[in-house]
């Protein structure tokens, strides 16, 4: 199959890219799919529609009096609140930047970007590894991988959103590769192994720096809050002419996957499994002693000593366990002293990051984003158990989201929600889950905090009823509608016929406000973006777009 693309900036020619996979073919760096569908046209135009807003009654109690807080920094991209498209990234391969600091397969990753491009898309999304970037020692940054990454980005007329990852990779829903934090961390980390996360039952999960120190010099003097911004700090200096235009947006890491929320349901060595409601991750010396301090400070020192005892284990179920069945410890004054000081710690982690990074970035003229899970089994019981031992309070009389989007709006970040594709009648009955609800509650907490929404898919898929429930989800009359869409994630896949079909239809729709109809093969309308199939042509390869 022959990918033929057409837009203002681009255009790939038969024999341009039959010369392109030649060489390609001789690095042996890649496999590609065999297609047998008919060639795909793809083309696209600018437009500029109109946003039209709906409202509804939002969670808060009755009565509450919100501050609004001005917005500081401006839209990168060419789409303000009052019109109705909405842009979509594509998130790049978790290893495009190699562990020695290169871009993963160029060659390959030029003509994805060539193809994107054509099908509308705004730009792509790529992770600025802690593990990378800083590992030969700390303050010395080796950029150059996303150097080059950014100047191929720009030339073909795409956006970048750059996430600040300093999380390790792997172990993970998704994830394809190892990358672990900085060698020189994990160092100080086997010194004193407090310095990650711990369960009750003493499991270290060294995914992300324990927030409990965040404010404690224990990175060879430096405190983690301001390790994390002298890395913020780099990346500005090394892509000043760059941030503000092709780097439209800086997603700054709070946590596990990027999310600001604790590791509480850890894949790795089947420690959790779906639909187990995770455990509190709040053993660690640091944490401890907040906990005791917070306790002292309200008079009850008995209640600082530890974390629930009856709280079950990572793969129970609610009613498995006294904490968090329906009338359980929960909803006591002990559970709701627990749950303000772990909620409060996520929430105070989040505050210092993205104040630093306001800072830092302020002016730039790039979106702050930052990501919030989407936690949606058990969303239909009281407790809500696996938001809360993820920090987020969030239970059937207590809204834990309105809290975050108030904190986000205060530093004019947009919240960027996963879960975005699912639909309840998707998930098994056991569980109990509403992702469908879940977003609406977020959907309505942004709204009500005047703060901009974004949204993911949490899961690799590719069929219509995914995209058509993104596409639902933003023309919803429940709460905001979405400000950008980022696709997950860009492989081998995406590029196979009918996926690739299924992507260029639902960039158009949402270009449309979610309202367009479905391509058809063949329109000579003059719409912004179309498939056309190219008649007598037989489809014979799409290599150099199919990224492994």
């Amino acid at each position: 199959m022959e990918l033929t693309l057409n837009s203002s900036s681009s255009l790939i020619k038969r024999k341009d890219a039959k010369s392109s996979r030649n060489q390609e073919s001789s690095s042996n760096n890649m496999t590609f799919a065999k297609m047998k569908p008919p060639t795909y046209q793809f083309q696209a135009k600018n437009t500029v529609k109109e946003m039209k807003f709906t409202h509804e009654k939002t969670f808060s109690p009755e009565g509450e009096t919100l501050e609004r807080w001005e917005k500081l920094h401006v839209l990168s991209y060419p789409h303000s609140k009052s019109e109705s498209s909405v842009p979509v990234f594509v998130m790049l391969p978790l290893d495009t930047v190699t562990m020695s600091g290169h871009l993963n397969k160029p060659r390959a990753m030029n003509a994805s970007l060539m193809a994107l491009k054509g099908a509308g898309v705004e730009g792509v999304m790529v992770d600025a590894w802690w593990g990378l970037v800083e590992k030969d020692g700390p303050m010395n940054y080796n950029w150059e991988g996303y150097a080059e990454l950014i100047q191929m980005v720009q030339k073909h007329g795409l956006k970048l959103q750059v996430v600040m990852s300093f999380h390790q990779c792997g172990g993970n829903v998704g994830d394809s590769c190892s990358i672990p934090l900085p060698p020189w961390v994990l160092e100080e980390i086997s010194k004193n192994p407090d310095l990650v996360y711990t369960d009750k039952s003493g499991r270290r999960n060294a995914e992300y720096i324990s927030l409990g120190c965040d404010s404690v010099p224990v990175l060879r003097g430096r405190t983690p809050i301001q390790v994390y911004s002298d890395f913020m700090r780099s990346f500005r200096e090394r892509f000043e002419g760059y941030i503000g235009g092709v780097i439209a947006e800086i997603q700054v890491g709070m946590g596990p996957c990027g999310e600001l929320r604790y590791p509480s349901y850890p894949e790795s060595n089947g420690t959790w499994r779906f639909p187990g409601i995770g455990e509190f991750q709040c053993y660690d010396k640091y944490m401890k002693s907040s906990l005791q301090a917070y306790a002292e400070s309200i008079g009850k020192t008995n209640w600082g000593t530890s974390g629930p005892h009856d709280a079950g284990e990572y793969k129970n179920l609610p009613e498995d366990t006294e904490f968090f069945r329906r009338d359980g410890t929960w909803n006591s004054e002990y559970g709701k002293f627990f749950m303000e000081w772990y909620s409060g710690k996520l929430l105070e982690h989040g505050e210092q990051l993205l104040s630093s990074a306001k800072g830092i970035f302020q002016g730039s003229g790039a979106k702050l984003s930052g990501k919030v899970a989407g936690i949606h089994w058990h969303y239909n019981t009281r407790s809500h158990a696996a938001e809360l031992t993820a920090g987020y309070y969030n239970t059937r009389n207590h809204d834990g989201y309105l809290p975050i989007a108030k904190m986000f709006n205060k530093h004019g970040v947009v919240l960027n929600f996963t879960c975005m594709e699912m639909k309840d009648g998707e998930q098994p009955e056991h569980a109990n889950c509403s992702p469908e609800g879940l977003v609406k509650q977020v959907q309505n907490a942004t709204r009500q905090a005047g703060t901009d929404l974004a949204g993911e898919n949490a899961l690799e898929r590719y069929d219509s009823s995914a995209f058509g429930q993104v596409v639902a989800t933003n023309r919803s009359d429940s709460g905001n509608g979405l400000t950008a869409f980022t696709y997950l994630r860009m492989n081998k896949r995406l590029f196979e016929g009918q996926n690739w079909q299924q992507l260029v239809e639902f960039v158009k729709n949402m270009k449309e406000g979610g309202h367009g109809r479905k391509l058809s093969k063949e329109d000579t309308t003059g719409s912004d973006l179309y498939v056309g199939f190219v008649k007598g042509r037989i489809a014979e390869n799409v290599e150099e777009a199919a990224l492994v």
